[in-house]
């Protein structure tokens, strides 16, 4: 019993001495010399190398568990000049069109052992840009950017020649030397008023969208052309503009229902948009879907769900994502990509919510 207690405390005395005061992280030679072993094999062990035998690789492992260790990345990236780390900057990481390009993303990099860092811009440039240098001086790998409004193609390029592998996503800043992935907006919003106009409405409304940024110009265009392109010219008082949100949505069916002539569709910027029309159309005692149509953009998950379920344009969240983890790749590897530029063509899906007048 006495030589149990002596070997428990000889033990519990050496975890101590391992284990790494406040303040002070636990280090490789730490556990090498606790093992036996050399700090190279730790090391390799700890990232799951073959060249480290299978049984030596889990004693590690169960060390490092054991006694919390944590990798020096800071450490790493100084000998290497790779931080493993990603940075995602996006102007609304509330918007479910989002999450699925995030989930997408993340699969790809994280296949590439790479992690994300998520920085919500909400079209704010400055913090943008706070959030761009914080990335270079933290030597982060490379970039994802949806970029803010007011973005100028001189940042974009200034961005790139820091040597920091750059993509933007769903924003187009035309001329930036960067790789772009996008869904085609234009031919997206075309389909979507087309259909409407196919199912009889003439005055049909646009609300949302910022027509400063390359997504909120080019889907307002299609929606445009759509109607000239059936002899319908659009009525100014029927486009609202700067919607982005459900508040946003809900905010216009006011205005929208005051119009001497009321429209019989609303095309809404985005789904988040679209549903907040719904919700304040039925509080107004008008019947989305059968008193006054409603569409909306990306197709995201709440668009099949809704009550009725939403007709809306699929904007490619997985594609986009998975083509700029790609595009982002080649450049960490050192391939030169340049403006390359990748348009995917988005897809309508019908529902309930655009049916033909009434009457």
């Amino acid at each position: 019993m006495a030589e149990t207690d002596e070997k428990r405390r000889v033990a519990d005395a050496e975890a101590e001495r391992l284990t790494a005061a406040p303040g002070r992280a636990l280090t490789l030679r730490a556990l090498a010399d606790r093992l036996g072993v050399s700090t190279a094999t730790v090391s390799l062990a700890l990232r799951g190398s073959d060249v480290v035998a299978e049984s030596t690789r889990k004693r590690v492992q169960a060390l490092a568990d054991e006694l919390g260790y944590i990798a020096n990345r800071s450490a790493a990236s100084l000998r290497t000049a790779r931080t493993d780390m990603v940075g995602i900057v996006v102007h609304d990481v509330l918007n479910p069109y989002f999450a699925e390009i995030f989930r997408a993303l993340e699969a790809e990099l994280n296949a590439q052992s790479l992690s994300i860092m998520i920085c919500n811009h909400g079209d704010d440039i400055e913090r943008q840009r706070t959030f761009v240098e914080t990335l270079r001086q933290h030597r982060a790998d490379g970039l994802v950017i949806c970029p803010a409004v007011g973005t100028t193609v001189e940042e974009l390029d200034r961005i790139a020649r820091s040597g920091m592998p750059v993509v933007s996503v769903c924003r187009e800043v035309g001329g930036a030397a960067i790789p772009t992935v996008r869904g085609d907006d234009l031919a997206g919003a075309f389909m979507l008023t087309d259909h409407l106009i196919e199912e009889g409405h003439q005055r049909i409304a646009f609300v949302g969208g910022r027509r400063a940024s390359s997504a909120g110009r080019e889907r307002h265009e299609g929606w445009i052309a759509a109607q000239r392109d059936a002899g319908i010219e659009p009525d100014p008082a029927l486009d609202i503009a700067e919607a982005m949100t459900q508040p946003g949505g809900r905010d216009a069916v006011p205005k929208l229902l005051s119009r001497r002539e009321r429209p019989t569709a609303v095309f809404g910027f985005n789904d988040s948009v679209a549903l907040g029309l719904m919700a304040a159309l039925r509080r107004a005692g008008v019947e989305p879907g059968r008193d006054i149509a409603v569409g909306g953009y990306d197709d995201t998950d709440a668009a099949a769900w809704a009550t009725p379920s939403l007709t809306s344009v699929w904007n490619a969240p997985e594609p986009i994502g998975a083509a700029a983890a790609d595009l982002l790749r080649r450049q960490i590897g050192g391939e030169r990509v340049g403006a390359e530029r990748l348009l995917i063509e988005p897809e309508l899906r019908i529902r309930e919510s655009t049916r033909p007048p009434r009457g």
